[in-house]
């Protein structure tokens, strides 16, 4: 193809009013020899790209706005130590569906702008403990200005911390504990333990984020982990966010909720596992006085849904993984905290 070199420093073209119109085509397309300054359209990304004289990058376009969906859940909170009360769920906030955590309408998707940094940070999972003591919060999970909550540790002789749902109570001496307080429009309360009159003895479950945990029942049966919220914003349902269920002695324990929430355990010394990772849900209470420990809390996670025309930048700190559903791309953010930019 004839090449036509303009040798003029100035070209004016005001009069005109239509567009100039760059050579075009897909990734695999670009010239095999660029020279730096070279401009294109990529037909794939639908952006004008440069070459820098080592890269081809795409132009940036400041102001530029575009609507994003998000899911952003905390880290579970982690069972009590002997019959103790299960971990809560992490908040759960989300404006994809109809309904979010706490049993709140969906939230409000966010106008972001191109070129601009956003933090991510995925929460843990509270830790596991091991007689005696109550279970540890959850951590944080945030986007940009949204912020969900850790889950409340489930209770040891105490009433159930609070946090995005809150954790189990268990009994003392003389009385039984409440659970811990969920956090508006997160997720719910957790269970109460009763005081029994004689052995066995239970706690009650950890707050889900679609319901309450279930409190123990009069000869110790745990409490059940409230249940977590299905969303369906990677393009499939899946239910996060659900309580740990009630550890118990020499009687049924407390199962825990839909969305990752572990079993509490009905035997002496025995240990409760980890919540699902990256569910955000509470790990069970352990059964018993002796050795054993309850599993952790549940990791949380950022997933993010936004037009297919943009792409994510990934800082470091983060691990997250991007795919396509329909016209949408989706980021899912399972572990770190930095900052993501789109161009």
């Amino acid at each position: 193809m004839a090449i036509t070199k303009i040798t003029t420093d100035v070209i004016d073209m005001s009069g005109n009013a239509g567009g100039l119109t760059w050579a075009k085509g897909t990734t695999a397309e670009q010239p095999g020899s660029p020279t730096a300054g070279d401009l294109r359209e990529n037909t794939e990304t639908n952006r004008v790209e440069i070459y820098n004289g080592t890269d081809w990058r795409n132009l940036k376009e400041s102001g530029t706005t575009f609507s994003v969906d998000y899911l952003v859940v905390a880290g579970g909170g982690s069972g009590g130590a002997a019959n103790g009360g299960g971990g809560g769920a992490g908040g759960l906030r989300t404006s994809y569906g109809s309904t979010s955590g706490g049993g709140a309408t969906a939230e409000t998707s966010l106008s972001l702008a191109s070129a601009t940094n956003y933090t991510v940070t995925v929460g843990p999972g509270g830790s596991g403990v091991s007689h005696p003591s109550s279970g540890n919060n959850g951590a944080n999970s945030v986007f940009a200005t949204i912020t969900s909550t850790g889950g409340g540790g489930g209770g040891y002789s105490s009433a159930g911390s609070g946090g995005g749902s809150g954790g189990g109570g268990t009994y003392g001496s003389t009385n039984g504990f409440s659970g811990g307080s969920g956090t508006a429009n997160q997720g719910f309360d957790g269970g109460s333990a009763l005081y029994p009159s004689s052995a066995p003895y239970g706690g009650g479950g950890g707050g889900g984020a679609s319901e309450v945990g279930t409190n123990s029942v009069q000869g110790g049966t745990g409490g059940d982990g409230g249940n977590g919220l299905s969303v369906s914003i990677t393009g499939s349902a899946v239910t996060y966010a659900g309580g740990g269920g009630g550890g118990a002695e020499g009687a049924a324990a407390g199962s825990g909720g839909a969305g990752g929430g572990s079993d509490g355990s009905n035997v002496n010394g025995g240990s409760t596992s980890n919540a699902t990772a990256n569910t955000g849900g509470g790990s069970g209470g352990r059964g018993g006085y002796s050795t054993g420990t309850t599993g952790n809390g549940g990791s949380g996670v950022v997933i993010l849904r936004y037009p297919n025309t943009y792409t994510v930048t990934i800082g470091a700190g983060l691990t997250g993984t991007t795919a396509t559903d329909g016209s949408d791309k989706v980021t899912t953010f399972t572990a770190g905290t930095g900052t993501i930019t789109f161009s």
